[in-house]
């Protein structure tokens, strides 16, 4: 079975370790990053913001800010990646990996109301583009996609190409030229499965496409 690796405690992140399990795949969670050695991929979920230090700015828009998880994420990602096993970003995960890799940040997009979590009423919705064939294969040319953030990947890593961006202009995932990175910005993890919603995309295209880098 394909082990899949994320710096989480046991119980955390429960949309995502039920994603992954609908796929046949058995989640690691846990605090003890040597246990990543024995999995076959890493997934690096949602959450606060990525300290902006880490890209070469000063903070003027980052909350929620954790050093300890932006450190361990950022050596699972060039640890994963140095030894070519698959990895998936989804939201910060996908903003994780870009910093990982040299990229940087907006701090705060221009038209955040747009983008950001309804609150009580859930994911916000918009539309997007597809860039690049990866996405346009899982997806068509226009589609619909949820949002739940403040921040996006403004200059992407070297190797990393983008794969669509929002009806505003905000990108919105890429995948690696090595073909075995993938991130997006949105979170498949609650457009699909048990949170299928009619008014999207199914998210469980991305999980498959991730799993089929195995």
């Amino acid at each position: 079975m394909i082990k899949i690796f994320m710096r989480a405690n046991p119980g955390e992140f429960v949309n995502y370790v039920n994603a992954l399990t609908a796929c046949g795949a058995e989640p690691v969670l846990s605090m003890d990053l040597s246990l990543a050695d024995e999995c076959d991929g890493l997934l690096v979920p949602g959450g606060a913001d990525v300290n902006p230090v880490l890209y070469g700015q000063e903070n003027t828009a980052s909350y929620g800010i954790d050093d300890d998880k932006d450190r361990d994420e950022i050596f699972l990602v060039r640890k994963f990646v140095s030894e070519n096993k698959p990895v998936l970003g989804i939201c910060r995960g996908h903003q994780v990996i870009n910093v990982a890799l040299g990229g940087d940040m907006i701090q705060n997009v221009p038209d955040a109301p747009h983008h950001v979590s309804l609150g009580e009423r859930g994911d916000n919705i918009h539309e997007a583009r597809a860039l690049h064939p990866f996405i346009r294969d899982l997806y068509g040319e226009d589609f619909v996609i949820n949002s739940s953030h403040h921040q996006a990947v403004d200059r992407l890593a070297d190797g990393l190409l983008p794969t669509c961006v929002s009806d505003d202009g905000i990108l919105e995932g890429f995948v690696h030229e090595n073909g075995r990175v993938i991130g997006v910005q949105f979170h498949p993890e609650r457009i699909g499965f048990a949170h299928r919603r009619p008014d999207t995309v199914n998210g469980e295209a991305i999980f498959h496409a991730f799993f089929a880098l195995f």
